[in-house]
């Protein structure tokens, strides 16, 4: 089980089994020099969509020789650059796709769209985004902060479930799930409680699912002892399932702003692994972004 990001990251290098980015519109500082980094360090080759001119300028301001890479000029809409990105990966020519300087909406329809996006054929249309931190001496899920905005109970086994892989992945064979809320007990006036009760009532194949637990009650055993939980996930959980998008926004930023823990994030639920970076991400937090997507491909 890898515990931080450095063995994570040992792990991946130690394969030697290069995967091929293919970033959509590429002349993207910010996105560009997490591809160049990963490329540097022997994880990533790079295929760069987009702007040539812009391409090869912004390569060599960071003194990296456009030769490394295969460049595709691309100059149009957004969606056309996340289509052509998407269909390098559906012909094989690529292994992950990643979003450059584009709209993350564009990019998702791509992925989303049944007939040439990254859908499987027999999975539901849900992708859901989950970041992964150090806590204590392992990693920890939080899920989902970026892209379902209210989910109803099933959306929300739907996001666990594409979660579980990435769990696997990081060696966790079992993942405890709490399902948040801000208390432990079920009351109408918090619906958030009343849908953590029915997703742990049905429960989850793959993991042991619990809630409603507040945070402290999720990750704290102190806490728990404290209020008198007796409960299976309560204090030790793996993956935080967040109740909708604006508790994962908040948490999530506030692990990496208020707290200073680096995040890498994934979106799960396609044919393969897809990495979308904003532009407040922190260098560190896109190469690990790269090298998650890269163990997800490994272990796939």
């Amino acid at each position: 089980m890898f515990t931080n990001f450095k063995e994570l990251e040992a792990y991946v290098l130690s394969h030697k089994n290069k995967k091929r980015i293919v970033l959509a519109n590429a002349h993207d500082e910010p996105a560009l020099s997490a591809v160049v980094n990963a490329h540097r360090r022997g994880v990533v080759d790079g295929t760069l969509l987009g702007k040539k001119d812009e391409i090869l300028a912004l390569l060599r301001e960071m003194n990296e020789d456009p030769a490394e890479y295969e460049i595709v000029d691309f100059d149009g809409p957004e969606l056309d650059a996340a289509k052509a990105a998407v269909q390098l990966v559906r012909e094989g020519k690529a292994d992950i796709p990643m979003k450059g300087i584009l709209q993350t909406s564009s990019f998702a329809k791509a992925i989303l769209n049944r007939e040439t996006g990254l859908i499987p054929a027999s999975g539901r249309r849900l992708v859901s985004q989950c970041g992964i931190f150090e806590y204590e001496g392992r990693f920890m899920m939080i899920t989902d902060a970026a892209i379902n905005i209210a989910p109803d109970v099933d959306t929300q086994i739907g996001i666990v479930e594409n979660a579980l892989p990435v769990a696997n992945a990081l060696g966790v064979e079992l993942p405890k799930v709490a399902v948040l809320s801000a208390v432990e007990n079920v009351t109408e006036k918090m619906p958030s409680t009343v849908s953590a009760a029915e997703i742990a009532k049905r429960g989850i194949p793959g993991c042991v699912v619990s809630g409603p637990l507040a945070l402290d009650g999720a990750i704290s055993m102190e806490s728990v002892k404290h209020k008198g939980i007796h409960d299976p996930v309560a204090g030790q959980a793996d993956i935080l399932l967040v109740p909708f998008i604006e508790i994962g926004n908040v948490l999530y930023k506030s692990i990496t702003y208020i707290a200073g823990k680096t995040m890498a994030s994934t979106i799960c639920g396609a044919s393969c692994p897809v990495i979308i970076t904003s532009r407040a991400d922190t260098p560190d937090s896109k190469y690990y972004s790269i090298l998650l997507a890269v163990l997800r491909c490994l272990k796939a």
